[in-house]
């Protein structure tokens, strides 16, 4: 079996594939500081929950945004399953052609994605991650990828305006019936979610000019049918697209036992 980890800012998804299956996964809160003995005791709770065995895992991939994490999600691979990690990073081979100034910068979630993007859906495409932040990855027909854009997540933006405006309430994130919202609540639900449709609609435009060409535009993330069901632009939305470009980016750089 294959455990994959992609770890965010603010939450960790986790897939075990079994073959070509994906047998089970998981979304967890990710801890700044978790040690690796709170990383393997997590672990077996999950692979029990599922009725899985630890010692079956012969392989482990890692996409990480919090590096201080990193050392420990090592650690577990090596002493858990005995096996070396393919931690995503600059130097992988991922198929993509990296057109950005500086490569070490990429998010390693973003360039999975990207990864998963072209081998399940083909390029020309863009890439939409509802996280923490929301990003925007353009990757062309030649599997380039051009680089994109960062914006704060609909979940910083709630929180924001709550944090910030004595006046406004907390609200969860969910569609009004109307735009024009008739009390505040309605009010702030609607400019999170209409607003951020049309940024959705209006950047993916402007990458299409850019580009040349109409791409397809494939959303994940927490929030991602949200907006989905909002937005003109994009064309599917694929809650597992993270963790099947791990298992391709594994593919790609398999290494053995520890």
């Amino acid at each position: 079996m294959l455990l994959v980890m992609d770890v965010g800012n603010t939450n960790t998804v986790l897939g075990l594939f079994e073959g070509e299956q994906l047998r089970a996964h998981w979304r967890v809160m990710t801890g700044n500081y978790r040690t690796t003995d709170e990383l393997r005791f997590l672990l077996s709770l999950l692979f029990q929950q599922e009725g899985a065995d630890l010692s079956k895992v012969h392989g482990c991939c890692i996409s990480s945004v919090v590096p201080q994490l990193d050392a420990a999600l090592l650690r577990v691979s090596q002493t858990v399953f005995k096996v070396d990690a393919v931690m995503v990073g600059p130097g992988m081979k991922t198929g993509l052609i990296l057109q950005f100034d500086n490569p070490k910068e990429i998010g390693a979630d973003r360039i999975v994605n990207a990864v998963a993007a072209v081998e399940h859906y083909g390029g020309p495409v863009v890439v939409i991650d509802f996280g923490t932040a929301t990003t925007f990855d353009a990757v062309t027909a030649k599997n380039e990828y051009r680089g994109g854009v960062i914006v704060p997540g609909l979940q910083i933006a709630a929180d924001a305006l709550f944090e910030k405006c004595a006046k406004l309430p907390r609200v969860d994130i969910s569609k009004p019936a109307n735009v024009i919202g008739r009390n505040t609540v309605d009010s702030i639900r609607s400019g999170l979610t209409y607003g951020y449709a049309d940024l959705v609609d209006g950047t993916v435009a402007r990458f299409s000019a850019e580009m040349g060409v109409k791409p397809k535009v494939v959303a994940t993330g927490g929030l991602a049918e949200v907006i989905a069901a909002i937005s003109h632009t994009i064309t599917k939305v694929d809650q597992l697209l993270t963790l099947k470009g791990l298992k391709a980016v594994y593919a790609k750089n398999e290494r053995g036992p520890a």
